[in-house]
């Protein structure tokens, strides 16, 4: 029996709600892999998955601003250079410190994952000073490494211009899975981080003229904003919160939603170049959705009937359009155009290159 190399995967993010990293180590281990999976804990953090590979998550003292960030790579790279390991797979900027500086040590190598165009966050965008320390790491490491990949294609040829190394896509499309689709609930679903620029503060301005209720799935930095605003407005009755799920508990309620919705703003090059993971959950659960105009999105899906592009963010027109989608008599169309689309945007088939670079080793 061959031996199994031992892959160490990290990631700032938590592991029980991230299923980019989850998908990754999952065809890691299917493909003879030795699994170690590292991120953080935090206080509210849902217990992790049942997995058949190792994880650990660090309690730290820290949990925001740039105490945080030193906190979490020093206790990666001393737990990375105290490991026994074959290969590094550093998921974003905000690991990526601790993972080279152990690579190099070590004398392993290091697959690089930008999940988003990290310094182009609108979290970023909006404090230039630490953007600019942010950007001094990544001139500092990114053109030196050799493995690298992100999620689509904007942002790869970007980062290969800027630094002139190779950038792989590996898209967050699902596992595909084929669904029992039962009857629709008279919903609209947000599934995603609660973060400024993702169009949640119209979407909920907006839930007084719509003929249905809002379910938000997802934490993040303005979650309790978004709370107090929804009390504020008297919307508790039309607007849920469900926290922070695990993937298959999210899948559960987005096969009973009937309106699937990514409106994000192009604030910053992160956000235009994106293309959002929760729209192909949609997709697989035969959801259709309402998408705004982003580079990579409409690109994907305009034509394809699986949906409508957002008209516009003011409150009484979104709440228009997401009427007519309630009740549009395309509904079944686009749900069957969700079920084609999904068959060929599978984890399935981006999986290939990760799996492609993994032969180098």
């Amino acid at each position: 029996m061959s031996h199994k190399k031992k892959i160490v995967v990290s990631v700032s993010s938590d592991l029980s709600t991230d299923q980019r990293v989850q998908k990754i180590c999952d065809t890691l281990e299917r493909n003879n892999f030795e699994v170690l999976l590292l991120g953080r804990k935090l206080s509210d953090s849902p217990k992790y998955l049942n997995k058949s590979y190792v994880s650990k998550r660090f309690n730290l003292w820290f949990n925001r601003s740039a105490l945080f960030y030193a906190n979490l790579n020093i206790r990666l790279f001393f737990k990375l250079l105290f490991t026994k390991l074959d290969v590094l797979y550093a998921n974003d900027l905000d690991v990526l410190p601790a993972n080279y500086l152990a690579s190099k040590i070590k004398g392993v190598p290091l697959i690089y994952d930008s999940h988003e165009y990290f310094t182009e966050v609108p979290e970023l965008v909006n404090r230039p000073s630490v953007q600019q320390i942010w950007k001094r790491i990544e001139r500092a490491i990114v053109p030196k490494l050799t493995h690298c990949i992100t999620v689509t294609t904007q942002i790869a040829e970007t980062y290969t211009k800027l630094y002139g190394v190779d950038f792989k896509v590996m898209r967050n499309f699902p596992v595909h899975i084929e669904h029992q689709i039962s009857e629709k609930e008279n919903v609209i679903l947000y599934q995603g981080a609660l973060n400024v620029g993702r169009g949640l503060e119209e979407l909920i301005t907006a839930m007084p003229g719509v003929s249905s209720e809002l379910w938000i799935a997802g934490g993040g930095d303005i979650e309790q904003e978004l709370k107090t605003f929804v009390n504020d407005s008297g919307l508790n009755g039309k607007v849920k919160f469900l926290g922070r799920l695990e993937p298959l508990e999210l899948n559960g309620y987005t096969l009973k939603a009937k309106i699937g919705v990514s409106l994000e703003h192009k604030l910053g090059l992160n956000y235009t170049y994106a293309l959002p993971n929760k729209i192909f959950d949609y997709l697989l659960c035969q959801t259709p959705v309402l998408y705004a105009d982003l580079v990579e999105v409409k690109k994907l899906l305009n034509g394809k009937q699986v949906g409508e592009e957002l008209k516009s963010y003011k409150p009484e027109i979104l709440a228009k359009q997401l009427n007519e989608m309630l009740n549009s008599t395309n509904y079944k169309t686009w749900q069957l155009n969700c079920e084609k689309l999904s068959k060929k945007l599978t984890w399935q088939e981006e999986e290939k290159v990760l799996l492609t670079m993994l032969q180098e080793f």
